[in-house]
């Protein structure tokens, strides 16, 4: 008999400015990622989004009120639920809190897809592109 799953709540945020999107080197450096972190007590997962923006990426914006969705990973033991914001930056900091442990890049979104792993952000990625463009132009782009 298999042991029940340990569920970890995470929220993350896709961090956009200028039509791009930003990702961040895992604390390994070895995959790219958007910013995330575990839930705190007493904290939304909101602000835990924008928390790790800030820590992760040293961006400061605003968030989109509902979630994009959610992807799972497994990591730490168990499988981390991770909720994702859109989050538009509006200021880009040049030191932060994790300056030293990561790499911040700025991409096409395209491009940031190409560089993430997990399938189920990706496909947030995409879809979330796909409906700024929407409401950034009226209609969809061919």
């Amino acid at each position: 008999m298999s042991s029940p799953t340990r569920w970890i709540n995470q929220a993350a945020a896709l961090a956009v400015k200028d039509g791009q999107v930003c990702l961040v080197t895992s604390s390994s450096g070895r995959r790219w990622v958007i910013p995330k972190g575990m839930l705190e007590p007493g904290k939304t997962s909101a602000e835990i989004a924008m928390q790790e923006a800030w820590e992760e990426a040293g961006l400061v914006g605003r968030l989109q009120t509902a979630p994009l969705g959610t992807y799972q990973y497994q990591k730490y033991g168990g499988t981390c639920l991770v909720t994702v914001f859109l989050m538009h930056v509006t200021e880009v900091a040049d030191d932060w809190p994790e300056r030293d442990v990561r790499t911040r890049v700025w991409l096409q979104p395209e491009e940031a897809i190409d560089l993430l792993e997990e399938a189920a952000l990706r496909d947030i990625v995409q879809q979330s592109m796909r409906e700024m463009e929407v409401d950034l132009l009226g209609e969809p782009r061919p």
